[in-house]
């Protein structure tokens, strides 16, 4: 594959939603915070340029730890994902990434990704003008509600997939998108 890729972790969220003491990410997990165990998953791929982790300006948890060679870790997280994501594109830029290099956007929490299912996706989208991400199919049973919260339908599990990371896309063709999106 000609085009390089990047790993954009966005890692500056609160854990407001999560209900943590503390960011979620920085939670453990056999005893290790999440966001460890997302990055080594991404250290284990050859095909991976480079990693950059988008954390909230002022975060100390990054202060004495050591990373992977290839991780850079930058305070430029902004108060929402796209911004956050919006300012690891223009980081990735500064370090020489091109508009053409492919970037693939982890969420620093969601740390069950493996080498194998990011390999599977750099073979998939390696081709595609735009890229893509992974998905599982949907399992469970969807419902359709009305206002009150009260169920009316069952839709079709059929065609429907439920939406993971990494999202891999050109970082040009995401930076414009997101600027495209506000």
């Amino acid at each position: 594959m000609a085009d390089r890729c990047f790993a954009l972790i966005p890692c500056a969220g609160s854990g407001r939603r999560a209900g943590t003491a503390g960011p979620k990410q920085y939670e453990p997990l056999l005893g290790r915070p999440l966001v460890l165990h997302t990055l080594a998953a991404f250290a284990a791929v050859p095909r991976v340029s480079g990693l950059l982790v988008v954390v909230a300006p002022g975060d100390r948890f990054w202060r004495d730890r050591a990373v992977p060679t290839n991780c850079r870790v930058v305070g430029r997280g902004g108060t929402t994902r796209a911004a956050t994501v919006r300012a690891g594109l223009d980081a990735l830029g500064d370090c020489g990434a091109g508009d053409d290099d492919w970037v693939l956007v982890h969420d620093a929490a969601r740390c069950l990704i493996t080498p194998a299912l990011i390999d599977a996706l750099i073979d998939a989208c390696a081709a595609d003008p735009v890229g893509g991400l992974l998905a599982v199919p949907l399992a469970d049973t969807l419902k359709q509600g009305d206002a009150a919260g009260r169920v009316h339908a069952t839709l079709a599990r059929e065609n429907r997939w439920l939406a993971q990371t990494p999202q891999m896309f050109r970082r040009g063709l995401l930076a414009r998108a997101l600027d495209h999106a506000g």
